[in-house]
């Protein structure tokens, strides 16, 4: 995920989703989250970064901190 976090994570899960064919409700079922945390996500609403990291996971995406400094 290559988008700086808080600026457009929601559409590269959304997008990644949707390439992937499945609903949010399929999407939260393979990272064991809820269908409204996947919309939540996919939102830019306000989400831990442990649920990024499962959706991530579930995605095949890499989801990684850096340092701004």
């Amino acid at each position: 995920m290559s988008e700086e976090f808080g600026t457009g994570f929601g559409n590269v899960i959304r997008e990644a989703r949707k390439k992937q064919g499945w609903s949010q409700a399929e999407l939260g079922e393979k990272s064991r989250l809820s269908r409204p945390t996947i919309a939540r996500a996919e939102a830019n609403n306000d989400v831990t970064t442990a649920t990024i990291t499962k959706i991530a996971q579930a995605l095949g995406l890499t989801f990684e901190l850096k340092d701004r400094a």
